[in-house]
């Protein structure tokens, strides 16, 4: 008798929901780096969130790229358990393996962690050879469709082409050839970050062969939300821009104090019974004592 994975998935209804926010329109899903910035997130009323793994390793006294895979794993289960209501995303980087069996079991590990989504990029860290070889980049899709649908999970699996990001010479050429290739492999949603153009995300969104399509907003672009919608993009993320955003300003500050003794750093900042008030209410709804 065949078993029925779903009803026995706690996180059913947060997968499926996620699911189906890829079937139409477009939305934003901002990346909070704590429990704090996950629940102010839900709170302003984003349909789903995504991990940051810069903005996470940075708040670890790490650099990006530098985080062990328990130590990660343990974020993006921090992430799902802050935010019950809400889908989460990892960034999961390259799957943390360069083999394709370690790859396989680490994408069941986050898979367990109750994600409704994860993403494997073909970035190697390696700055001599800095994406996989492409029929390897494909395989590793290959095998991580394969370990999702073998935990019986309807996680979505997001496949990354970083050619912008590690400099490749025709980034655009280079990525929805990628793309392209990783939708055939049985990726859910394709994803290349690095464009800033209308015209390079029309190009992203037309090379994942009518598969929904993740586009970073990582800067001031001068497009807008409805902009990247009309292009036809499903997900909006933000990846490291808000943990950014606020290292921005403690660095800021830091420096007027310690250069010119200035506190002028302070004068836009919140006041305290905003966020005193704001958790103590989001405490109290969840019924957390």
């Amino acid at each position: 008798m065949s078993i029925d994975h779903s009803s026995l998935d706690p996180f059913a209804a947060r997968r499926a929901a996620y699911r189906t926010l890829h079937q139409a329109g477009c939305f934003v899903q901002p990346n909070p780096w704590d429990a704090g910035t996950a629940r102010w997130l839900a709170a302003r009323g984003f349909p789903a969130l995504a991990t940051t793994s810069a903005g996470f390793a940075w708040s670890r006294g790490r650099a990006d790229q530098d985080v062990p895979i328990d130590l990660m794993l343990g974020y993006i289960a921090d992430m799902v358990e802050a935010t019950p209501e809400l889908p989460v995303n990892a960034d999961f980087e390259n799957g943390y393996a360069h083999d394709l069996e370690t790859l396989e079991s680490n994408v069941k590990r986050c898979v367990a962690t109750g994600v409704a989504g994860l993403s494997i990029e073909d970035a190697t860290g390696n700055s001599d050879h800095p994406l996989y070889d492409f029929d390897i980049a494909v395989e590793r899709i290959r095998v991580a469709r394969r370990a999702i649908d073998a935990t019986g999970a309807d996680v979505l699996l997001t496949a990354r082409a970083e050619a912008y990001l590690t400099g490749h010479p025709e980034p655009l050429k280079e990525a929805t050839r990628r793309l392209a290739a990783f939708a055939d492999a049985g990726a859910d949603v394709l994803y290349a970050p690095g464009p800033k153009t209308r015209d390079d995300m029309l190009a992203m969104v037309k090379a994942a062969g009518g598969k929904p399509v993740n586009i970073v907003v990582y800067n001031d672009f001068g497009l807008t939300v409805a902009d990247i919608a009309a292009l036809g993009a499903r997900r909006i993320s933000i990846g490291s821009a808000m943990a950014k955003a606020a290292w921005t300003g403690f660095v800021n500050a830091t420096e007027l104090i310690a250069m010119e003794g200035s506190f002028a750093g302070f004068a836009d900042n919140m006041a305290s019974t905003s966020l005193n008030d704001f958790f103590l209410d989001d405490v109290k709804k969840r019924g957390i004592s």
